[in-house]
């Protein structure tokens, strides 16, 4: 890039002088239209469980989802993603509640649906549903892709046929895209949305969101057999182009800050609605750097308009409802 000007003449500062230019000038902006709300959901009534690990974050009841639903749409924020922590005597290694239909995200979906105008996403995937807190089914040790496959499938028709407005894989399973694709299609399920994790990172961010779902503890080894190696970014690439290929229609980055050269990249060189997750250790690492007087509170606003400079088109992030507040002032 030329760089035009030359001091005295060009000064850069004269566009930051004072808020009113700063604002006309601003290349990036955030809105309560770039936030996706994820909401923890439990078994048992009049709960609104604190989760330690992920200071403000609650897990809650169906019969106490008013108290946040009722924020969400009052903040107009346009999308909720539900994920569930399972009691432990509903796991198995096969992952069967998954596919039951009053398990805890069904009546969630039914819930919200009947009483709200809100977009609702689900996640499909199995580790809240396996003894062993992998994403899909174990075969002497490893990961079985096929076998998964066919039960992600049905996760999927079931969670649509519950009223599920987007379904999101998260599973990093090859090909799985394209089977839940056809599966749709064949179920006359042609305008759900799928927002792929396309691009899902064996990262070390997670901790509290599996302390949140209660998987922590169950889960063996580590996934880095399925989700992505950390130090790769061509990768990315090949993954997201596949899975536009097989009938994705947004794509997601996760975790959301450690990975903004992929977002980039990926926004570079496709031209399709890119998404990241403020993932809970992101989110946790900000609250307590605030709670202990390290960083400002205006962190938050900056670690969201870092992920919107990188292309993110909206931010699956759990400062939704705080920043919606700031926002509609």
């Amino acid at each position: 890039m030329k760089i035009l000007g030359t001091y005295p003449k060009t000064r850069l500062r004269r566009v930051r002088n004072s808020d009113s230019i700063r604002r006309l000038v601003s290349e990036n902006s955030l809105s309560i239209d770039d936030l996706i709300l994820p909401i923890f959901i439990s078994e048992g009534k009049n709960k609104i469980e604190k989760i330690k690990t992920m200071p403000g974050v609650n897990r809650y009841s169906l019969d106490k989802l008013d108290s946040i639903m009722t924020q969400v749409k009052k903040l107009n924020i346009p999308m909720v993603a539900l994920f569930p922590q399972t009691p432990q005597n509903k796991k198995n290694i096969y992952a069967s509640e998954a596919l039951n239909e009053n398990n805890l995200v069904c009546r969630a979906i039914r819930f919200i649906k009947k009483k709200y105008d809100v977009c609702v996403m689900c996640d499909v995937a199995l580790d809240p549903y396996t003894i062993h807190g992998h994403d899909g089914i174990l075969r002497k040790g490893k990961i079985d892709n096929d076998i998964t496959l066919d039960i992600l499938v049905k996760q999927s028709i079931l969670q649509t046929s519950m009223g599920c407005d987007v379904i999101a894989p998260s599973d990093m399973m090859d090909g799985r895209i394209g089977k839940i694709r056809n599966a749709l299609e064949k179920n006359n399920y042609k305008n759900t949305l799928i927002i792929s994790y396309a691009v899902k990172y064996a990262s070390n961010f997670y901790g509290p969101f599996r302390d949140a779902i209660g998987s922590k503890k169950n889960l063996k080894g580590d996934k880095k057999s399925y989700q992505m190696d950390y130090r790769n970014s061509n990768e990315a690439l090949r993954e997201v182009g596949l899975d536009i290929k097989e009938g994705a229609d947004i794509v997601m980055v996760k975790p959301g800050m450690p990975y903004l050269d992929i977002i980039k990249s990926i926004k570079d060189n496709f031209k399709i609605p890119v998404f990241s997750y403020q993932v809970s250790g992101e989110f946790s690492l900000i609250m307590n750097g605030i709670k202990q007087k390290l960083i400002k509170e205006d962190a938050i606003i900056e670690s969201l308009i870092s992920l919107k400079r990188a292309g993110s088109s909206a931010i699956v992030t759990y400062f939704a409802i705080d920043v919606a507040k700031k926002l509609i002032k």
